[in-house]
């Protein structure tokens, strides 16, 4: 086409004809809705209860790779095993199988641990307690406490579907009550999960048979997909408390007569039941690296469909079957070569084994040009069939397969079934550990789930991306927070933390941020520092021998914990103070660089070198200089506990400290309390040298009274405690006092300063600061400030230019101030400062309360 031709106008969509419009519209959803199926979703965490005494992913690896056999012989404190079987499978009212995969304590629930009284507890299908269980340890090891899920858009899709308690309890109708519908309902297994944790996005139970717990997988992708929720639990749980289902297996023909899954074997005859639960927990996977998830692997796809009408209602399909993993691949926009191993259904069944492995021949097994080999494997050689929870516990060894890049041998396997032909295609069966060496792609694995009245599910997983370390920052004490809900579960727990902390390759800074931020916080608690893994293990060896620790606290809390922030005034400051911290905390570093900034507008001198200076050049006993640095370091430090998530239910100020108390509550913003700092230390340094102050063992009253008595020259400084209490004049006035106090044997203590501020030496400097400052911008506290001009709350009207005046003139009335915070309910209290200088009059004030 020549540049002056005409282009084509477009469609007039007027004139295009309703099938065409029909066939755009189709498209458009077709594209729309590939989009969004692809969208990938990672695995944040996972936990598992499973046969061969498996409660952990280190264990569940151990007895993959290791090709353990965890079937045993039927419990027979479950079963009347002499009564019920028969190896005669055509024994009315017998089952001919007299194997399993159990897991052990089913009876045993910690029922105080989900706040569920004894009773409630009891009419509880065991199938709720484990699910429960299991779903809070998928919970904490993707770093999710309770606190952070309440009221939050999370679903729960759980898998389950046999009634073995619900039978036992309705075969007693004098003991059905109140609870027996909702301890036994399917639904109420995942409602109740939703209820305890006070999660608001859907809650679904899921039911198709063997394809359940991959069915629910599959669900809780699309809803994450579609909005319907940010983060998703799914999973699945089956137990085996009556006899019954295997009656009925065994007279179906699906059941072992040998006792054992031999999948993919010649020797295959049928499979053994296995138990367990086994729940991962899903976010979109932007949403996951956004938040400094731990992505585990990444599912990139899956599919669902249905058998239709196969040979008979319980035969597996396997047109079906390639339909199925076909569609899985491409919603996952994977190409067939890049799988490189696949978690069957395989049931170890003579028929349906050959079906599923030609069906995975024939869409992903077919040899292409740089394809490796596709290894086949089964856990269900392992730890039998889970019914419900089988599809979820092939999805977790599937995750584990790519974590540790190795396929693990097939358990029970010696010689392929002879109805199983491999020839021509790269699928492999593994008879030893086989590493599976890196490509140019992320490792890709799949997952198959086949359900009894032909329901199929598949879902395509990719091992988990590699992201950019983050910045190692330096060895730095380092806070372990640990909880439980009872005293022996805390020591149990610093127990498990002695032990992992003596040989972890994780820094301890990960680890301390895990638990503190990653983990729900109970009753009793213990708090541990350390900059090694091996001080921590100290301060746990201490807890744990009973014996005292200086860097060691336990106590039970006392609910969620209204804690003011106190703020000291001058006499804190030392040489290098907070350096090492702005090297170890960004957000410290920026603050202070911030605050730099503003003061250069004022002062020719500069923040940050002041505080860098060695103690020989330091200029800090200065109060120009200590002034507005201990409101630098004041403000930095309130910003590190602000992005700890650690803020102030209120604040007091002591003197200068009301300028970081009051720019924290949002009554002065930075730039006008920066420019208060700086006056104020500027007019107060003229107070130097011409006076001295001594703290007295006195209470206000009394400190008032001594002082009237003296030639007028000696004033009540401040009063920090009941009966604590600072005077403050001239260096004759201290004297004279100070001999009238040991006349009085009443204890005192010169303070090691050379000025006499809150006396009635600073009338003049008052007048100064108030003439410099000219107006001041105040805004209404964002939070509750009591104040130590006034001892008593502060409000909105109460603050303005002459406020600062008597700021450095009036006696600072820290005892009413606090005291009126601790009578407002705080149960604790947290000084913010370069030292604690104020601790012992924090602690005095505090017991005078019974606090």
């Amino acid at each position: 086409m020549s540049p002056t031709e005409p282009t084509a106008a477009a469609p007039d969509l007027a004139e295009l004809s309703s099938v065409k419009l029909a066939l755009m519209a189709r498209q458009l959803r077709a594209q729309a809705g590939a989009v969004a199926r692809a969208e990938p979703i990672a695995v944040v965490g996972m936990g598992c209860r499973l046969p061969g005494g498996v409660d952990t992913l280190d264990r569940y690896w151990d007895v993959i790779v290791n090709a353990v056999d965890a079937v045993g012989p039927l419990p027979r404190d479950r079963f009347d095993v002499d009564a019920s079987f028969d190896p005669d499978p055509a024994t009315p009212g017998k089952m001919a199988v007299n194997a399993g995969g159990f897991v052990d304590g089913v009876d045993r629930f910690d029922a105080g641990y989900f706040g569920i009284i004894g009773r409630e507890a009891q009419t509880m299908d065991p199938q709720h307690r484990m699910f429960l269980e299991v779903a809070i340890d998928a919970l904490d090891h993707a770093g999710m406490s309770r606190t952070r899920l309440a009221g939050s858009a999370t679903g729960a899709f759980v898998a389950s579907y046999y009634n073995d308690y619900e039978l036992l309890h309705f075969a007693d109708r004098e003991a059905i009550d109140a609870r027996t519908l909702t301890g036994t309902q399917h639904s109420v297994l995942v409602n109740r999960l939703s209820y305890l944790l006070d999660l608001r996005g859907p809650s679904v139970s899921v039911n198709t048979a063997c394809s359940s717990s991959l069915v629910a997988v599959h669900l809780a992708c699309q809803s994450l997909r579609a909005g319907d929720c940010d983060v998703a639990l799914a999973g699945g749980v089956s137990l085996m408390l009556t006899d019954d289902i295997m009656v009925t297996l065994s007279k179906v023909g699906f059941m072992s007569p040998s006792g054992r899954c031999f999948t993919f074997d010649a020797a295959a005859d049928g499979f053994i039941r296995g138990e367990g639960c086994g729940v991962v927990v899903l976010k979109r996977l932007a949403d996951a690296v956004a938040d400094g998830d731990r992505v585990l692997a990444v599912i990139r796809g899956s599919a669902v469909n249905q058998d239709g009408h196969s040979t008979v209602l319980t035969a597996p399909n396997g047109l079906a079957q390639r339909a199925l993993v076909a569609d899985a691949l491409a919603t996952a926009q994977v190409r067939p070569e890049r799988v490189g191993y696949v978690e069957t259904h395989g049931t170890a069944t003579p028929i349906g084994d050959p079906i599923e492995v030609e069906a995975l021949a024939a869409v992903v097994g077919a040899p292409r040009p740089g394809a490796g080999p596709c290894h086949l494997g089964s856990v269900k050689s392992n730890i039998g069939h889970l019914e419900a929870a089988s599809g979820v516990a092939g999805l977790i060894k599937a995750v584990l397969v790519l974590q540790h890049a190795e396929i693990p041998p097939q358990a029970g396997f010696t010689r392929l079934n002879p109805h199983i032909s491999l020839d021509g295609t790269r699928l492999r069966i593994a008879t030893a550990r086989t590493p599976w060496p890196a490509g140019s792609a992320p490792r890709v694995a799949g997952v198959s789930g086949f359900g009894v009245g032909g329901t199929n599910a598949h879902v395509v997983v990719e091992e988990a991306p590699v992201l950019p370390e983050p910045d190692r920052r330096p060895a730095r004490p380092e806070l372990l927070t640990l909880s439980a809900q009872a005293p022996d579960a805390l020591r149990e727990l610093a127990v498990a933390w002695h032990a992992r902390l003596a040989d972890t390759p994780d820094p301890v800074a990960e680890l301390c941020a895990a638990a503190a931020v990653k983990r729900s916080h109970h009753t009793h608690r213990l708090a541990v520092v350390g900059a090694t893994a091996d001080e921590l293990r100290r301060g746990l060896a201490a807890f744990l021998d009973g014996r005292d620790h200086v860097l060691l606290g336990s106590r039970p809390a006392a609910g969620r914990t209204a804690i003011p922030f106190v703020f000291s005034g001058q006499g804190a400051q030392w040489a290098g103070m907070l350096t090492e911290l702005a090297d170890t905390e960004p957000v410290v570093a920026d603050t202070l660089a911030d605050l730099d900034a503003r003061f250069r507008e004022y002062a020719d001198w500069s923040l940050l070198a002041e505080l860098a200076a060695p103690a020989a050049d330091s200029r800090l006993d200065a109060t120009d200089i200590a002034q507005p640095a201990i409101f630098a370091v004041q403000v930095a430090l309130a910003e590190l506990l602000a992005s700890w998530g650690v803020r102030p239910s209120a604040v007091v100020g002591h003197s200068v400290g009301e300028l970081a108390a009051f720019h924290v509550a949002g009554v002065l913003d930075r730039a006008e309390a920066v420019r208060i700092a700086y006056h104020r230390g500027r007019i107060m340094q003229g107070a130097t040298g011409f006076g001295g102050m001594t703290a007295v063992a006195l209470s206000g009253a009394d400190a008032e009274r001594f002082a009237a008595d003296t030639s007028g020259e000696l004033s009540v400084a401040a009063v920090n405690g009941p009966r604590s209490s600072v005077l403050a004049g001239s260096i004759a006035a201290i004297e004279e006092g100070e001999a009238r106090l040991a006349d009085r044997g009443v204890p005192y203590r010169r303070l090691p300063v050379n000025y006499a501020f809150h006396s009635s030496q600073m009338e003049p400097f008052r007048d100064e600061l108030v003439a410099a400052l000219g107006r001041v911008t105040t805004h209404a506290p964002r939070i509750p400030v009591y104040s130590t001009v006034t001892g008593a709350r502060l409000t909105s009207g109460d603050v303005g230019v002459a406020y600062f005046g008597r700021n450095i003139r009036a006696t600072v009335r820290f005892a009413d101030a606090l005291g009126a915070a601790l009578a407002a309910g705080a149960q604790a209290v947290l000084e913010v400062a370069p030292h604690a200088v104020l601790a012992g009059a924090i602690t005095e004030c505090a017991a005078a309360r019974s606090g």
